[in-house]
């Protein structure tokens, strides 16, 4: 009867034991020195608890659940020798580490962290510098990227990487990160259903946004400041990019928004200020732009050709050197009840719509495009006497395109 009792109380410890799982401290002068060795001594759902200090290691697997909780000035250096951490488990936490010095490799996609045909991972908190790549999301569905600095020092595109990576990877929240200094700030390829939000991308040479190949994904409240250009989404349908801002953004080739080939998509309530061109459209279709401000751009919106059934309403057009941009007489797109602040009409009903209608194209914009030397006669009295011509018998400029009911004031 005794054995039968110390055998039920030693299998319910057992099975408690079980289900609570426990904590690893690793430190220098702990047990267990080094992540490589807690990791390996870990059980299922144990907690890596890597205590203040500096990690030289590189090459690390995470092969099972497990939560790495960094201490503040807990640092992982892989003294630039290969790609640091890589994860193949599902429901791995990685949690306030830094982690430095990813080596550079003109092979492989080394990267800070990887993950790598995983689910229900979670990476926040983590500082990255002197990356190669930074996080790298491979395969991996349902994740969650939060709340990271991503530190770049890149020079020159050929031997840089991108901070936040996904391939192949859907239903992913990329949410309140820090990119800078990278190639691409945030890259997204066959990246489907995923959410970004309220990150900040700047200074990075290339993009603070790209993607390709990715659908029914949506940003919100996003930074997007002093890039190379702004951001590209290309080859993607279903897109909805809500409350972000594009600043700054300038170069000879550079823009706050390119769309290529973007289809059913939505575009509002997003800033878009002193960058080239503000929107620089190709080939996209059904595409709703509404409530955005367009503030003192070279270009605000530059539409190229095969772009059919948009839509521009309650938009606000503040001091741009071209408000509209064609290439050719063909229109097919919707522009109403939208602010321009070069308009001059009159309201004399005053119900806050314009009685006269708004031609935004200029014929100078027509030119420049044709020949960007010309673009050194802005603002002479020639080319507004040529717009003003244009206007009254368009023949170079799109005669349908017009803002029938121009608002006399600022859209709040």
């Amino acid at each position: 009867m005794k054995a039968t009792f110390y055998f039920l109380i030693f299998s319910f410890a057992t099975s408690v034991f079980a289900q609570n799982p426990g904590r690893i401290e690793i430190c220098p002068t702990c047990e267990v020195k080094t992540l490589k060795d807690g990791i390996e001594a870990g059980m299922k759902g144990d907690t890596l608890l890597i205590r203040e200090g500096i990690y030289k290691e590189f090459n690390i697997v995470v092969n099972k659940p497990l939560i790495l909780q960094g201490e503040p000035g807990s640092v992982i250096d892989g003294e630039d020798r290969g790609e640091i951490l890589r994860i193949v488990s599902d429901s791995v936490t990685v949690d306030g580490l830094t982690i430095r010095n990813v080596g550079t490799s003109y092979m492989t996609d080394w990267a800070a962290i990887r993950v790598v045909k995983s689910r229900h991972y979670r990476i926040q908190n983590v500082t990255l510098e002197n990356l190669f790549f930074g996080i790298y999301l491979e395969r991996s569905d349902h994740g969650v990227v939060v709340n990271n600095r991503i530190l770049g020092d890149a020079t020159d595109e050929y031997n840089s990487g991108n901070g936040i990576q996904l391939w192949y990877s859907k239903h992913v929240d990329v949410e309140g990160n820090h990119v800078q200094g990278v190639r691409d700030g945030i890259y997204l390829e066959f990246a489907d259903e995923v959410r970004i939000a309220d990150n900040v991308s700047t200074k990075n040479l290339r993009y603070g946004l790209h993607f390709m190949f990715s659908n029914n994904d949506i940003y919100t409240g996003n930074t997007f400041e002093d890039n190379g250009a702004g951001v590209a989404v290309m080859f993607s349908r279903n897109i909805r990019m809500v409350g972000n801002t594009f600043r700054k953004n300038w170069g000879s080739a550079s823009f706050g928004l390119l769309l290529k080939e973007i289809n059913d998509a939505e575009i509002s309530g997003n800033t878009f200020e002193e960058n080239t061109i503000g929107i620089n459209i190709d080939g996209s279709n059904r595409v709703v732009y509404s409530d955005n401000d367009f503030i003192k751009n070279g270009w605000a919106v530059k539409v190229l050709g095969a772009c059919y059934t948009n839509t521009f309403s309650r938009n606000n057009f503040l001091y741009n050197s071209f408000d509209i941009s064609y290439n050719s007489k063909m229109n097919d797109n919707i522009f109403d009840g939208n602010y321009w602040s070069e308009y001059t009409g009159y309201d004399l009903d005053k119900d806050g719509v314009g009685d006269v209608p708004y031609r935004p194209v200029k014929l100078f914009s027509y030119i420049v495009n044709r020949t960007p030397e010309t673009i050194i006669l802005l603002r002479s009295l020639f080319m507004d006497i040529i717009d003003f011509s244009e206007k009254v018998s368009p023949v170079f400029t799109p005669d349908n395109l017009v803002d029938a009911n121009p608002m006399m004031k600022k859209q709040q």
